[in-house]
Parts: structure tokens; sequence; C-alpha cells
């Protein structure tokens, strides 16, 4: 079987925007939920709200691929499914190391959607000798030390770092050293690395705090408004947002 070391995704030789190669992800988890139903085809609408996004940005996206789909059919699931699997590397295997095994690199070990997903998780690395053999998710943890020799016998170009902080940005450079060419990082912290390098940073906090800060929106306008929002706030809103004639604008204020 082909390994990531030896393959790489097709996108930037094609000019696929970095914006659309963001939402094949979400596009292929909608279609792929469709193919667990047996529904044959969808059409952009129905994909579209699936994906969470509009359907002309859909339709724009897909013709990056090739595919515009058939008039009052829509488009086939499973040749959509192939064909975004296809241009995100996904029909071929990547060998994935995931560095720092405490409760995150643990419970992203046991994930198990790598697999049906074209990732196989070659290798579990820990700084910590007590971890050393240990088996997660029936796979053995091996130490720092053999970081280098691990991604050379297992063809790696992707990693994960789970470590902490502090030491995030001496893992990195040992992964770049070695080879490794993208990776996903759940550290809290923002990495440095040369070009023709990836990263993917996943920072929880971060997405609570805005979280927070819309529940903190949302609790502002609901206290500015006198009856709280209710079907008499919202007919008000609806006739200050008519014109003189009572009809809706064409174009809306932003």
């Amino acid at each position: 079987m082909a390994t990531g070391r030896t393959h790489r995704p097709a996108t930037r030789s094609r000019g696929i925007p970095e914006a659309t190669v963001a939402r094949l992800p979400l596009y292929l988890r909608a279609l792929t939920a469709l193919s667990e139903r047996s529904v044959p085809t969808v059409s952009s609408e129905e994909l579209a709200a699936a994906a969470g996004v509009n359907s002309a940005k859909l339709r724009k996206d897909f013709s990056y691929l090739g595919s515009y789909g058939t008039r009052g059919v829509g488009y086939d699931v499973e040749y959509l499914v192939y064909q975004i699997s296809r241009e995100l590397g996904l029909t071929q295997d990547w060998p994935v190391v995931i560095v720092g095994i405490g409760n995150l690199g643990a419970a992203l070990a046991n994930y198990g959607g790598f697999a049906s997903r074209g990732f196989r998780v070659a290798a579990l690395i820990d700084a910590d000798p007590a971890l050393t053999g240990r088996a997660v998710a029936g796979i053995p943890v091996q130490h720092t030390d053999d970081l280098e020799k691990i991604i050379q016998d297992n063809g790696v170009s992707i990693g994960v770092i789970a470590t902490p902080a502090g030491a995030a940005q001496q893992v990195c450079d040992r992964l770049v050293a070695a080879g490794v060419t993208s990776i996903l990082n759940f550290a809290p912290t923002v990495l440095s690395v040369p070009d023709g390098v990836d990263v993917r940073k996943v920072d929880l906090s971060i997405e609570l705090q805005i979280l927070a800060f819309h529940e903190q929106r949302k609790a502002g306008e609901e206290a500015a408004t006198p009856d709280g929002g209710g079907p008499a706030a919202v007919a008000r809103k609806e006739s200050a947002d008519k014109g003189p004639d009572g009809d809706v604008p064409a174009v809306m204020p932003a």
C-alpha cells in the first residue's frame, strides 16, 4: 500500500483555493452520511445545508473538481465521495505519529475515525520513561529518544503534537528534521516551521473563548430588548424593516 512519504495530494498543483480545500472535508462528511443511508443522488441545496455552507459556494467549490452535477438530478453521492477522497489524498494510506501521550494524546490514539478516513496511527511517542512499552489503543508507546528512527522506519510525513506548550517547539523541530512535512498541533502555542511545512492548529481554549464572546453578545442583546425578544418585539422589528409603503426594501442595510 502506498505511504504518505511517496504520494502527495494534487490540490495545490491543480490550483484549488485553500478555502475550498478547507470545506472539502465538510462535504465529504455529509456525503458519507448520505452514502451510509444508501442515498444515490443529492441536490446542491440539500448537500450545502448538510455541510453548513450556501449552495452557490458549494457549486463553485465543486467546479474546481470538475464536477458540475446533472440538472434536475443533482450529484452522484458515491462518485463525489470518491472524487473528494481522492482530491484530499484519502484513497491512500497516511501513517501518522502522535507525540505526547497524556490525556489528550491517549484520547486521539483511541479515536476510531482515523482508519476509515485514510489515516493509520503508526506510532505513539512520549518523553516519560514510565509510559514506554505501555499499550494505548493497542499500540505500544515508544520513547522520544527514538523519534527520528520511528519517522524513518514508518515513512511518516504527518505528525500530531499533543505535548505541553513548553515542549512543542522542540518536538516540532525534531519532526521536521526527520522529514515530517505536515503537523497537527494541539499544544497551546504557535509553532515556527520552515517553508514547505504545513501546520494546522487546534486550540480548544480559543474556540471556547469565541463561544463565550457570542454567548455574552446574545445575553446583552436579550437584556436590551424590553420584552426579551418575544413575538411583540419580532413584530416591531418586522415593521421597522418595512419601507414607507409597507414593503420590505429590496436591499437591506448591512
